[in-house]
């Protein structure tokens, strides 16, 4: 079995072949967007694109473009707090979708004093822990293994930029830098910019900084990255080009 990522370029319903389907011993196998399990054994993709498998996370996924984001369990999301109820917050998660649920103790240390007040309006980082195209999809700002927040939660500051989905998908991979092509965070980093993001695989991506100009500076940078599918040596000339502008 190959211990590094593969691609496959997949139409909806071809059959996979099934020695490519990761077989760790100690992990169940995780099927991301893209792809669904037909019992007993059957896996087909229900989109056009790259079937990425990855042996190392025994799991596997398509990626594709789409302008329609279906919210998947462990999904990183942005989202906006839509309203309060009595036991969790309506979350807007996109204008197309149903709200999430966020329950008022799904947060670091939370009790029922001592929870979060948030307001409408008010946007937080979330993970998705279900998603069924029946039901609303419910979320949580705390590691449900080990208690700790581990960066999600309310976001405050900063400023949030629209990216397209696929774009999302390639900031979050581990390694965006090999696996996605994107070298623009760590150019801008290298130039001496600080500033941090959160990014959403609904297609929002989050940048704060201590200077506003630095936050404008690095969503450009994304943005433009995105738009015009920008490789490797485009990205470092439209840094440098950014660059020269700020100063």
């Amino acid at each position: 079995m190959e211990t590094q990522s593969q691609s496959f370029v997949v139409l909806p319903g071809d059959a996979i072949d099934p020695s490519i389907i990761p077989t760790a011993k100690n992990k169940p196998l995780r099927l991301g967007p893209g792809l669904r399990h037909i019992p007993p054994s059957e896996i087909v993709p229900t989109v056009s694109g790259k079937l990425i498998v990855d042996p190392r996370k025994n799991s596997m996924w398509v990626e594709y473009n789409s302008h329609r984001y279906i919210p998947s369990q462990n999904d990183l999301i942005i989202g906006q707090i839509a309203r309060n109820a009595a036991d969790f917050y309506y979350v807007n998660i996109t204008p197309y979708n149903a709200n999430g649920t966020l329950p008022h103790l799904s947060f670091e240390s939370a009790t029922k004093k001592t929870r979060p007040q948030l307001a409408p309006g008010q946007l937080i980082y979330a993970r998705v822990t279900l998603a069924n195209k029946h039901m609303d999809a419910e979320l949580e700002c705390v590691s449900s293994t080990t208690g700790k927040a581990e960066g999600l939660g309310p976001i405050t500051g900063g400023m949030v930029f629209d990216i397209s989905l696929g774009f999302a998908r390639r900031l979050l991979m581990a390694k965006s830098k090999d696996e996605g092509g994107l070298e623009v965070l760590e150019l801008l980093g290298e130039e001496g910019l600080a500033f941090e993001t959160a990014v959403g695989r609904n297609g929002k991506v989050w940048v704060g900084s201590d200077s506003p100009k630095i936050v404008i500076t690095v969503g450009r940078a994304l943005k433009e990255t995105d738009e015009g599918d920008l490789g490797v040596d485009a990205q470092k000339k439209l840094v440098k080009r950014l660059m020269r502008e700020m100063r």
